[in-house]
């Protein structure tokens, strides 16, 4: 297996692991273990309403964080990331012959 396959195999892990967890918190914890969570209450809410409404979006927003912690980590890994040689580019613009010509 090349570089290249091994990068997209592990991305391809982290996505399925954070979706999961995304699942589980989101349609598990608001869906099939309402009741049970809802025998303990935050705020005067109970704990399977505030998952229903609150809580699943602040666990995808941590798992977006979490996702790019992980795939910079991987960049840096396989040598994709901005401080690598291979992706570093001049910063100077480039002149198109056409735009000068016709000034």
């Amino acid at each position: 297996m090349n570089n290249k396959e091994r990068y997209w195999q592990k991305n391809l892990q982290y996505l399925a692991v954070l979706l999961a967890i995304w699942f589980v918190a989101s349609f598990g914890c608001s869906i099939l273990f309402v009741n049970q969570l809802d025998q303990i209450k935050i705020g005067g809410f109970h704990l399977g309403f505030w998952f229903a409404q609150q809580g699943s979006i602040y666990v995808f927003v941590l798992l977006i964080f979490i996702y790019v912690l992980l795939m910079n980590r991987l960049d840096k890994k396989h040598g994709l990331d901005d401080q690598s040689e291979g992706l570093k580019r001049k910063a100077e613009p480039k002149s198109n012959p056409e735009v000068e010509s016709a000034e």
